[in-house]
């Protein structure tokens, strides 16, 4: 069993500012802002919303296949990848451009700007998701990507009798209602933040209580607060993992998920995999990128020990 991984493949380029950004902002003018900051620290990372999933998943021993485009500049990106365990045999390489960009100032609250450069990920739509190598029992993830490509898959999954995963995420803005109602209303799982779950209730026009009833579960991730789980006959928040060093909150979400998405395909409590996924998040919370956190299935399971009781049922995954 493998999850497809069709978000966003990109470069992020990370920035530390060191002020806050609120203290420039004049309520009155937002209109007119016009804004320029200096950074004091800069880092190039590999990211991507499906990368950033397919990272933590792999490195967890989890069947992690990346479907999705990149540019003529992922030959490097893909080698690291692969050497996690990722598949990147389902990326299409777009020859005439480069890989999309993330561009992310943080400031010392942990505030974020950000703007990106589609580059190559405005091909998406163009991959089809029965060119994917896929088995019945498989599951799609359908991350922030190009729109018109999460609309393919949302459309798509359910014609190959794929069980879906749907993550709008910052995408939410930018589909129609009845394309994040048919999201919603397909998905085997939906995955949000708390601040998306507001926005998807008012772009679709359900009440929380709607939505929350048409997936198995729903994950609505509460930042230094944890995740809430939702699924039949469960509701229950786990905890973060507190006492941490925040060095960059970027691609905190997607670790989640990696670590998640472990637990799940194994076939663990829903309660399990999201103290699995709070683990992740917490591994990566503490590194500055989304890709820089590494342990051993040993280590991961020994700190996850400290913070939560999973009965022994880890031992039993290989």
């Amino acid at each position: 069993m493998k999850v497809i991984l069709t978000g966003s493949i990109a470069f992020d380029y990370l920035m530390q500012f060191p002020g806050l950004f609120k203290d420039h902002l004049i309520a009155e003018h937002l209109d007119k802002v016009s804004l320029s900051f200096l950074v004091h620290k800069m880092i190039k990372q590999d990211g991507g919303v499906g990368p950033n999933i397919a990272y933590t998943l792999a490195m967890l021993g989890g069947n992690a296949y990346l479907f999705s485009t990149a540019g003529q500049d992922f030959g490097e990106y893909a080698r690291r990848l692969e050497q996690v365990g990722v598949d990147t045999s389902g990326v299409r390489i777009i020859p005439d451009k480069f890989t999309a960009s993330f561009f992310a100032t943080t400031d010392r609250s942990n505030a974020q700007i950000a703007t990106f450069y589609t580059g190559a990920m405005a091909d998406a739509a163009e991959l089809p998701l029965a060119e994917a190598d896929f088995e019945e029992n498989d599951f799609v993830m359908v991350s922030p990507s190009d729109p018109g490509a999460m609309r393919r898959y949302i459309r798509e999954a359910p014609e190959l009798g794929l069980r879906m995963l749907f993550d709008p995420g910052q995408q939410i803005i930018s589909m129609d209602a009845d394309t994040l109602r048919d999201g919603v209303e397909h998905a085997h799982g939906l995955f949000i933040n708390e601040y998306e779950f507001e926005l998807l209730q008012k772009h679709t026009g359900w009440s929380a209580e709607e939505i929350l009833a048409k997936p198995v579960f729903t994950v609505v991730t509460l930042a230094e607060h944890g995740a809430r789980v939702v699924a039949a006959g469960l509701d229950c928040v786990v905890p973060a993992i507190g006492g941490l060093v925040v060095r960059d909150p970027t691609g905190v979400g997607d670790a989640f998920r990696g670590g998640f998405l472990r637990g799940y395909m194994a076939g663990l409590p829903l309660k399990v995999c999201v103290e699995l996924g709070n683990t992740a998040a917490a591994y990566c919370i503490q590194e500055a990128g989304p890709q820089c956190h590494k342990y051993s299935w040993a280590e991961f399971v020994a700190f996850y020990r400290e913070h939560f009781d999973d009965e022994g049922l880890l031992d039993e995954i290989e």
